[in-house]
């Protein structure tokens, strides 16, 4: 029993103490300076529920966020993902753009870790849902592929 009690102490004093390292906790999100040409409202607005949370400028991060380690991760994942591409600092050029289609077909965009455990359920797309923004996306100046 003696051990236990090291043990949960030691951790809750870990998380304690990572809550000082800044890293992850300054959420900004920078201007909006340019997005695609959308083909419709509704293929934006699927966009917006199933890739903004990482890839724009519109990221609405949730309360738990500025926990560490939670916060390190959620910082990594936007960084990534806008590293990746960016759809609010879009041009037809962008690196990245022309893989949305194929990434959206094939499901690895949004990855299941972003919808697991109920978080983020507006970005669990049902197969209509999908259906419907892979066609958007192909009339979409800048996201060729698949």
């Amino acid at each position: 029993m003696r051990l236990l009690t090291v043990i949960f102490a030691a951790t809750l004093g870990t998380l304690v103490v990572i809550q000082a390292i800044p890293y992850g906790r300054s959420y900004s999100n920078p201007p909006i300076t340019g997005e695609p040409e959308w083909a419709t409202p509704r293929t934006r607005e699927l966009m917006v529920r199933a890739c903004f949370g990482c890839h724009s400028n519109e990221v609405e991060y949730p309360s738990y966020a500025s926990v560490a380690p939670i916060s390190w991760v959620v910082a990594s994942h936007v960084s990534e993902g806008r590293g990746k591409v960016n759809y609010s600092e879009f041009d037809s050029r962008q690196r990245g753009a022309d893989e949305t289609v194929e990434a959206v077909k094939e499901g690895s965009m949004p990855p299941a870790s972003y919808t697991q455990f109920g978080r983020h359920p507006e970005a669990k797309l049902t197969k209509s849902e999908l259906a419907e923004l892979v066609a958007g996306l192909k009339n979409t100046p800048g996201m060729t592929g698949g």
